[in-house]
């Protein structure tokens, strides 16, 4: 049964992705490249990715606090992807970041800096750095 719910948590994972790219009304091909080469990471077969733009998947955030954090930060290369940032993209991050139990300021923060770093992709060692800033 674990090994269910891991791959459950995976094709969440995939499809707030798939939420995220739909949000701007289209899903371009450079972010169907994207979701393709995550689920591959994931060990999420090509036939699961397409089910998962014809069906709702319930939410179920990692349960590690780094997973959570490495699910926001493919969040943000998906949003940047087609170098075009929508402010609905923007605002879907940020509710998504609420719902992975993300400091909403780390969120708002690593929002802000992407600017900073070529292709907007902060190296792990800050992203780890900004979330440090705000654990109690």
């Amino acid at each position: 049964m674990p090994q269910e719910n891991e791959h459950q948590e995976k094709l969440s994972l995939l499809s707030e992705l798939v939420k995220l790219a739909r949000v701007d009304g289209e899903v371009k091909e450079s972010e169907f490249i994207f979701l393709y080469s995550i689920a591959k990471q994931l060990g999420v077969s090509s036939k699961e990715v397409k089910g998962i733009f014809d069906k709702y998947i319930d939410f179920e955030p990692p349960a590690f606090e780094f997973d959570r954090i490495v699910q926001l930060q493919r969040l943000v290369l998906l949003m940047n992807v087609d170098l075009e940032i929508d402010e609905k993209e923007l605002y879907n991050i940020k509710n998504l970041g609420m719902k992975l139990g993300l400091h909403p300021l780390a969120v708002a923060e690593v929002l802000e800096v992407m600017h900073e770093y070529p292709n907007k992709m902060l190296p792990p060692e800050r992203l780890i750095s900004i979330f440090q800033t705000f654990h109690n």
